[in-house]
Formats: C-alpha cells, structure tokens, sequence
C-alpha cells in the first residue's frame, strides 16, 4: 500500500474553460498504468471548451447540476449520482448550470484530449433535458 501525496488545486486554464474551474488530482497511473481520475469543480456558468477523449471519459456528478452535451445531441442537465460516459472520440463539453456551483469525479485514461473551440453562450443555453424529470 502506498498513501499518494496529493498535489496543489489548480485552477483550469482559460485556454480549455470557460468561467472558473478548478481540478485536484486524485489519480495518475504512471506506466503501464493509463489511469486518470480528477476531481473538478465548477463556478456557476463555467463550462469546457469542446473536446474528445481518445479513450472515452466517464463523469461522475458529486455536487450542483452538471450540463453535458455531445455534438450534435440535446443538452443533459445530469445530478448529483448520475453517471455520463462519453465514448472515445466523441466531441463534448460539460460544466455548471448558470445558477449552482457544481463539481463531478472525471474518469479517464491516458493523455489523449483534443481540445476544440469554446462552447459559445447560445449553445450553452439550448434547451436542456434533465435526468429526474421536469423541475
């Protein structure tokens, strides 16, 4: 057994975010390992630029209300619980709701993320379907 020491929060570049955002690092495998778990959290309206992941990426929503959207595909308003995964190569952003702080454990693997455009504020306000119902 090992006790890992953790590293700093950082705060998420604005190059690849939009808003503030802050990740901690629970998890990276080193070789062969490819493992990649993070914990981020996002300020209201704060949002990824598009992106994909060469291996997939799996969102675990601890906190808030998450908004998720795939290209092309309607915007998920996802819990606190819920699951998402998006698969390998599938373009993608994910973020808070305009009015709640909102934080989710991303899964992963390796370093292969291709970051895209920002998600324009028409996008991020599209209609949404949420994961419990209507509110």
């Amino acid at each position: 057994m090992e006790i890992l020491k953790q590293q700093p929060t950082m705060k998420l570049p604005a190059e690849m975010f939009t808003g503030d955002a802050w990740a901690d690092v629970i998890y990276r495998g080193e070789d062969p390992s490819r493992a990649r778990t993070n914990m981020v959290r996002f300020a209201p309206g704060a949002r990824t630029a598009w992106h994909s992941h060469g291996l997939g990426q799996t969102l675990y929503i601890v906190e808030g209300i998450a908004l998720i959207q795939s290209r092309g595909g309607g915007i998920v308003e996802a819990h606190p619980g819920n699951v998402i995964f998006t698969p390998a190569g599938e373009e993608h952003w994910h973020g808070a709701a305009p009015d709640r702080f909102m934080s989710h454990i991303a899964l992963w693997e390796g370093d292969e993320v291709d970051w895209l455009e920002h998600v324009t504020d028409a996008e991020y306000g599209g209609p949404r379907t949420s994961t419990c119902g209507p509110h």
